[in-house]
């Protein structure tokens, strides 16, 4: 019987299992086929995602990772801006940008480096709780298997994490868009957060260009994800302007559609959800994987801290009250943001700007903000 059984080996899993290899049995059980990822998303890791990263000795230069040194907050069609600066915090980088199949690439090999097993093309179809112990089953190659363990986490958003606990939902009724472009100016490190009328649209320096993160409407996300690239980026010039120089090209366009999603208890009681199986944010500030490495690190520390929690019955609620402040503020703070700069109300649009004028001024206020974008709370 294994210490804990991970379902999920993205990110927030690997980081998991690469916090607890060597003091802990752990197997990690993975449903996609290959160690291989074909996902081309970017991701934003914030300062302390890095932090995590270099205590599971993952971060390295393989990552390529892309610093973020500035941050350009602004609405369009209103007044009001506020930068963000890693100098004001004393800080290298406020964050960095990877390519997903570059960190996922990195965290399989720190775990098989430390002799962590993986279980690729497993699906897990059943779980049964015991007072002990958990029991999972799960088919791999047409064969179905079972392992048990102490403690099961689910770290993958998937059907299971639905069947798994209740989930308050709710429809943003917007998508985004995700790209990589390129402009005929040197990003110089800095990234974009520009609120128009539909939602937020994200540049983030990524390589010699930047990833982009572009929410709008389901039906115009649709068509912009097909349309002829002289298209799409005289669309994306018009809503974004000329503050990052002329958009010149585009490619790796994909589609995903937004909503907030947060998972209740767990119906089993040594059952515990990790990441996006415990809750998925909107893409607004990049909270989401941040949070879901704060919430493996801090799983990680706990039961090194104290071993013999795996014992009780009663660790999943715990480590729910242990997390409830940092998850609640994260997804209070992205939901805000959302609702505020994506409302149409009239005399709203003077509000943020006087809201984001005083962030701006206010420098102890602003490093506050930004401690809690950064570390969480």
């Amino acid at each position: 019987m294994h210490d804990l059984i991970i379902v999920g080996g993205g990110p927030v899993g690997s980081t998991l299992a690469a916090a607890l290899s060597g003091a802990f049995s752990v197997l990690v059980l993975e449903a996609r086929a290959t160690a291989v990822s074909d996902d081309q998303r970017s991701l934003a890791l914030a300062h302390g995602s890095r932090l995590i990263l270099e205590r599971v000795a993952v971060w390295d230069d393989a990552l390529q990772a892309t610093p973020i040194r500035l941050i350009h907050v602004s609405q369009r069609g209103g007044f009001g801006r506020a930068t963000l600066s890693a100098q004001d915090m004393q800080l290298p980088a406020l964050g960095y940008v990877v390519a997903y199949p570059a960190l996922q690439t990195a965290l399989t090999q720190c775990t098989q480096v430390r002799g962590v097993p993986v279980s690729w093309g497993a699906r897990v179809t059943q779980i049964d709780d015991g007072t002990d112990s958990v029991r999972v089953h799960f088919q791999r190659g047409g064969v179905v298997e079972e392992a048990s363990a102490r403690l099961v986490v689910i770290a993958d958003g998937g059907e299971l994490a639905q069947s798994a606990a209740k989930h308050k939902v709710y429809d943003y009724r917007q998508s985004a868009l995700v790209a990589n472009v390129v402009t005929d100016r040197p990003h110089e490190n800095r990234a974009f957060e520009r609120f128009t009328r539909d939602g937020p649209l994200a540049l983030l320096p990524f390589a010699t260009g930047y990833a982009l993160v572009w929410t709008t409407t389901p039906e115009r996300a649709q068509e912009l994800c097909t349309a002829p690239d002289s298209t799409f980026l005289d669309a994306l010039q018009t809503e974004f302007g000329v503050r990052a120089g002329r958009f010149e090209r585009v490619q790796a366009r994909a589609v995903y559609p937004l909503a907030l999603r947060v998972a209740r208890a767990a119906s089993k009681r040594r059952v515990l959800l990790l990441g996006n199986a415990a809750q998925t944010l909107h893409p607004v500030a990049g909270q989401g994987l941040n949070l879901g490495l704060r919430d493996a690190f801090e799983l990680a520390r706990a039961l090194r801290a104290e071993p013999l929690l795996l014992e009780s019955s009663g660790l999943a609620e715990r480590f729910q009250a242990l997390r409830r402040l940092d998850r609640t503020s994260s997804i209070l703070l992205t939901d805000g943001l959302v609702r505020v700069f994506s409302n149409t109300l009239p005399g709203l649009s003077w509000l943020r700007g006087c809201g984001l004028t005083a962030l701006d001024c206010l420098p102890p206020a602003k490093r506050v903000f930004m401690g809690r974008m950064l570390f969480g709370t």
